[in-house]
């Protein structure tokens, strides 16, 4: 079964695509929201988490404090590399166990930090998912409720798109010139030819 990775900046809509490719019947494993659970869910990342973040960092009902975390981490580099040291491996295992139960030609793997976590190195291919920055913006405000700067904070964290173009095996524009559905479509038929 080929693995396959979806990514994008920021707003780019690979959420959107990968939505398309799973109404086609592709598995996909959402990077994000599974390691937002695994953050609730693993008892021994839970500990690890409050060892090195303290109490605040679970809500009294056991969510993750969401706030208190990112100001922890968003502006201070070694917070950051601490939390993801911590929370991708648990994540990496937590895809182990979700691929064993895959029966499709493929599976797509969702991750806005693919390249960053270094889990594209298991991947047969990656797919990335194009947006001008300023359409990005727009999006990101929006759903998020937040300001400009703290979108664009969020951006300097991630690779440039310019380089994760030079890295990508398939692109998807998303930038509402270029209809999606009709690129997922011809993507899907392409990766199913892969051998």
């Amino acid at each position: 079964m080929k693995q396959i990775g979806i990514t994008g900046n920021i707003g780019s809509g690979k959420t959107t695509a990968a939505r398309i490719f799973a109404a086609l019947g592709i598995p996909v494993y959402d990077a994000d929201s599974r390691a937002k659970a695994v953050m609730t869910e693993n008892k021994l990342l839970k500990e690890q988490l409050t060892q090195h973040f303290g109490a605040e960092t679970y809500q009294l009902d056991g969510s993750i404090n969401r706030n208190y975390l990112a100001n922890l981490v968003f502006n201070h580099q070694p917070n950051l590399e601490l939390l993801n040291g911590i929370v991708h491996p648990a994540v990496f295992a937590d895809y182990e166990i979700w691929i064993e139960a895959q029966k499709a030609p493929y599976v797509l793997k969702e991750a806005a930090l693919l390249y960053e976590s270094g889990s594209y190195k298991k991947l047969d291919k990656i797919i990335l998912v194009t947006c001008p920055q300023e359409i990005r913006l727009q999006r990101s405000m929006a759903r998020d409720g937040v300001t400009k700067e703290a979108i664009l904070a969020r951006m300097a964290k991630q690779i440039s798109e310019e380089e994760k173009l030079l890295r990508a095996n398939f692109i998807i524009k998303n930038d509402g010139l270029h209809l999606l559905i009709p690129q997922v479509m011809e993507l899907h038929k392409k990766i199913l030819q892969l051998q």
